[in-house]
């Protein structure tokens, strides 16, 4: 009987001390589901706010580089009108120049034209005058 009560004793502190452990356990549990969902919620905060910040540097960078975009076309625009003038101002002076070539090429062909008809002019002439004399 001694044995039987030792074995009743002993199951009855297993038991007292098994009861101990699961409320131990329970706690634990509470504890840390609670510093987990404190720790998610640190987490979630972070998260949105670098999701904002990321934002606020995405909307930024798009800005400048609209307005980088909008710059160059601008200084873009710009240089193909000046160029534009400037090939309309060089192509005015090559056509004046051309019209001043060519009426100095005319004039220059119509005086050696005109010299060479007096030439052929005079040496008819000439000839016509010898016939006569040698017919004479």
């Amino acid at each position: 009987m001694k044995y039987k009560l030792s074995l009743a004793v002993l199951a009855l502190a297993v038991f007292a001390y098994g009861q101990d452990a699961g409320g131990d356990v329970k706690k634990t549990a509470e504890d840390t589901g609670h510093a987990t969902k404190k720790a998610a919620k640190k987490t979630a905060h972070a998260s949105a706010e670098a999701a904002d910040k990321t934002a606020d540097a995405t909307k930024d960078a798009a800005d400048k580089t609209a307005d980088a975009t909008k710059d160059a076309a601008k200084d873009t625009g710009d240089a193909t009108k000046t160029a534009a003038k400037k090939t309309g101002h060089a192509t005015a002076k090559a056509a004046d120049k051309t019209a001043d070539a060519t009426e100095s090429a005319a004039k220059t062909t119509g005086h050696a034209v005109k010299k060479g008809a007096k030439k052929t002019a005079h040496g008819v002439k000439k000839g016509a005058e010898k016939t006569v004399d040698a017919v004479k």
